[in-house]
């Protein structure tokens, strides 16, 4: 798509259908009027279903699986060690993250309902183990302005 109204309308619509599917098992995106040529105006409406999203997106939670794998050996953890994990950001919310989780057996999820507060307590942290705790709050804080 050359028109960039119309890839800003898509986005969002997929974005809005992929809220959607975290809580129910298939949604409708119809944006009407999403562009137009000679023979007259186009629609766009479709039925999405959560299990067509998980195939969309299942190789990249998949590539995840390493990073997390790598960080527990990192920390010389297993996953049954771990007590919580915080998930901060919307594709956490997917069933599919969770599960991906579930699998690993790690024994609680949170789901963070402020997600810049979590990363601004994680970034003070870091700062506080590696000596500039007000530089990484500041650096923290702008990101976020």
């Amino acid at each position: 798509m050359s028109d960039k109204m119309a890839v800003q309308r898509v986005r969002e619509g997929a974005e809005k259908a992929k809220i959607e599917l975290s809580s129910t098992v298939s949604t409708d995106i119809n944006l009407p009027f999403i562009t137009a040529d000679a023979t007259g105006p186009k629609h766009l409406t479709m039925t999405i279903t959560r299990a067509k999203l998980e195939d969309l997106v299942g190789p990249i939670i998949e590539r995840c699986k390493h990073p997390m794998e790598q960080a527990l050996n990192d920390a010389k953890l297993t996953a049954k060690e771990v007590d919580r994990i915080i998930m901060v950001g919307g594709p956490t919310r997917m069933p599919m993250c969770k599960n991906l989780l579930k699998i690993m057996s790690v024994k609680k999820l949170s789901v963070a309902l402020i997600p810049w507060s979590v990363c601004f307590r994680g970034g003070s942290a870091s700062g506080d183990y590696y000596g500039d705790v007000k530089m990484c709050c500041f650096w923290m804080l702008l990101r976020f302005l």
